[in-house]
């Protein structure tokens, strides 16, 4: 399968079918300068309601839309929705999130969405084995570097990206990369929006793979 970050939380994952399949789709402005999504997709996976998370309107084709917190199957793929929070005041704050553990071509995907506070061991076991994690780092709205860190330890993933962090085209008030990724030895920086995973070929030790962003 081919993972493309396209920006904040919305990456384009396709399998060696064509199934494709995005997340949290983002509507530009109010702090959102990444360009317009112009992808398609079959499915498009949304945490919560935020309008930097859920602009579907934006996807073009006729995608099945999947935000609850069930397990749903579309185009032949089972979603597992785990109901999660927002914020560490159990949603008081910022309201609910959904976390989406799929397995495309063979690879355990794990899409955190704009978790806000520590897995327990409930939710962890519901998510299940992880091939590659799509992790919020920025903190702020959502965990933060030493949070992500923690939760990349309890789910031990092969490969691990970040994503929602300050860049260029977020004004929001984010960490940049440099908090999650300091220190950590087993990563690689990718000079493209794009990489190709198989489960063959996954790493034996958890690593980091950092995109950069399409849009």
């Amino acid at each position: 399968m081919k993972i493309k970050w396209l920006g904040h939380s919305s990456f384009l994952v396709t399998s060696d079918g064509g199934v494709k399949i995005i997340t949290d789709p983002y509507a530009t402005g109010m702090g959102i300068d990444y360009d317009q999504i112009q992808e398609s997709a079959d499915v498009v996976l949304v945490s919560h309601a935020h309008p930097d998370h859920n602009n579907v309107a934006a996807v073009k084709g006729d995608p099945q839309t999947i935000m609850e917190p069930s397990t749903q199957t579309a185009k032949g793929i089972e979603f597992k929705g785990i109901a999660t929070y927002h914020d560490e005041d159990e949603g008081k704050q910022r309201g609910p999130n959904t976390v989406f553990a799929f397995t495309v071509d063979g690879v355990n995907t794990c899409f955190l969405g704009d978790l806000g506070h520590q897995l327990s061991s409930e939710q962890a076991a519901q998510i299940g084995e992880v091939d590659v994690l799509l992790v919020p780092v920025g903190g702020f709205f959502t965990i933060d570097a030493e949070n992500a860190t923690k939760i990349c330890d309890t789910l031990k993933p092969k490969v691990v990206i970040p994503m929602h962090y300050k860049t260029d085209k977020c004004a929001y008030p984010l960490a940049m990369l440099d908090d999650f990724i300091n220190g950590k030895q087993q990563m690689s920086h990718e000079n493209d929006s794009e990489v190709e995973l198989t489960k063959e070929q996954l790493p034996s030790a958890t690593q980091i793979v950092v995109l950069q962003h399409a849009l």
